[in-house]
């Protein structure tokens, strides 16, 4: 029996179990105490938990737009112990990233990205090094054409190899995954290594399978809790490189340089998955939308004949498609990638009459910006319509915001708008896509996955030859 009572664990007495729960009870009645200091207003957040029991971890963003509802477009939530102040809706967030850039400006950095980049890169970097590499990135990217008759000619060649792998299925259902992202990825790859690689490749085929691993991986129900409780992971040819190489060498006699190996790898991680996953994803879930009506798919294919004809679409061809246009803005507002992102405020600050202080983690939901029922006519339906007038011209949206916006906005946003118009056409051009055989439209499921951004639901689609 004393041999029982050395192994056990001592047993506080009586005592200090409610001195335990008294503590534990003033820290709840301290951090729900309404008012306070002007916070912004939110559920009572429970000890240790915050408002855990409040929030569907699959679908965060679908937790916080609901809470938005009750609480307003500037509220607190507790995920676990951290305080996080999450703004909704179109205004607050243009407010909070355009005219607040400088104090919403700063990336609030997961435990996570924190264990995995050490503050190198651009995604997960603040300060300095992020503006250096930011700089950096913005300028050669543009010295080696994105945006420009460069890129183009690389995404029609690349859309050329896709349509060859679209045909080798002769009409038969497949998963779009895969060539899509192949296809996407290697736009990045030619930019970054100066070269593209053949989609059998075993090497890039690993690349790119473990970047839409890590993307999916970090918005997964474990990741939140690991960022939320990260105290319990004791239980858990020519292209940008050399040009980044060039750089390093110039600076090698430079203490404190930020062109290190570290910055390096990081960077151009970073800018291969945003490269990829973002792109690919959209342009699936573009194929996806255009399955599921096929007469907004008849209306995008009698432009695309009439304005075009047989000839491969050309960027310059963007302003005279103007319902095709439409329909690809739309697609990115319906499918809402990136429904959150996570900023830090760099000072104290006073917004829409809420004191927030330094380092307090941000949530603008932009989700919230691109569904928001106040901008759009029907913000939960597929409706090309909202970026078109009376005449059938095009119109821009100043709530159209999926790239985000203000100093931390998408650096390859035009990049990445040149891929989908051009993949998308290309694609819409020269194939009808449809559900497969014995599969109604209504049956194609719109739901996305979970991931850190969100991607449809794994389906097929039969690809048939117009020509």
């Amino acid at each position: 029996m004393a041999v029982l009572e050395g192994l056990l664990p001592q047993m506080p007495p009586p005592l200090t179990l409610l001195g335990v729960v008294l503590v534990l009870f003033v820290l709840y009645l301290l951090s729900s105490s309404p008012g306070v200091g002007k916070d912004p207003p939110g559920p009572r957040p429970l000890p240790l938990l915050g408002n855990l029991l409040h929030l569907d971890l699959k679908q965060l963003h679908v937790s916080l737009c609901e809470m938005s509802k009750k609480y307003g477009s500037v509220f607190t939530v507790h995920f676990g112990p951290k305080k996080v102040v999450v703004l909704a809706g179109y205004k607050t967030v243009k407010q909070a990233l355009v005219n607040y850039a400088e104090e919403f400006g700063d990336r609030d950095i997961a435990p996570i990205f924190r264990d995995i980049m050490k503050g190198h890169g651009i995604s997960a970097s603040n300060g300095d090094s992020w503006k250096e590499m930011r700089r950096f990135s913005l300028s050669n990217l543009r010295d080696f054409g994105m945006g420009k008759r460069r890129s183009e000619e690389k995404i029609i060649e690349e859309s050329r190899c896709l349509i060859e792998v679209f045909e080798n299925f002769k009409g038969e259902p497949f998963d779009t995954t895969l060539p899509v992202t192949y296809a996407v990825s290697n736009i990045i790859c030619a930019i970054m290594y100066g070269s593209r690689s053949d989609y059998a490749d075993p090497a890039f085929q690993q690349m790119v399978n473990r970047s839409n691993e890590f993307v999916r991986l970090a918005g997964s129900a474990e990741i939140w809790l690991y960022n939320m409780f990260p105290w319990l992971r004791w239980c858990c040819g020519r292209g940008f490189v050399d040009s980044f190489l060039v750089r390093q060498q110039r600076e090698s006699d430079q203490p404190g340089s930020y062109f290190h190996n570290n910055n390096l790898n990081l960077t151009v991680c970073n800018m291969f998955a945003a490269g990829t996953d973002t792109t690919g994803t959209t342009l699936r879930w573009g194929l996806l939308l255009m399955a599921k009506y096929p007469h907004i798919q008849d209306q995008v294919q009698e432009e695309l004949s009439r304005v075009i004809g047989e000839r491969e679409p050309r960027v310059e061809d963007q302003r005279d498609l103007p319902y095709t246009d439409a329909v690809i803005h739309e697609i990115q507002r319906m499918s809402s990638l990136l429904p959150l992102t996570f900023r830090t405020t760099s000072c104290d600050i006073t917004f829409q009459g809420y004191f927030i202080k330094k380092g307090t983690t941000v949530t603008p939901l932009l989700m919230s910006v691109l569904k928001d029922e106040e901008e759009w006519e029907t913000p939960h339906s597929f409706n090309p319509g909202h970026f078109l007038d009376e005449k059938g011209c095009f119109i821009r949206r100043d709530a159209f915001m999926p790239f985000s916006a203000g100093r931390r906005a998408c650096p390859g946003e035009s990049l990445a708008r040149m891929e989908v118009f051009l993949f998308f056409t290309l694609l819409l051009q020269r194939f009808r896509f449809s559900p497969p055989l014995g599969v109604s439209e209504d049956e194609l499921d719109l739901t996305p996955s979970v991931g850190f951004i969100l991607n449809p639901s794994p389906h097929q689609l039969c690809a048939v030859s117009r020509v």
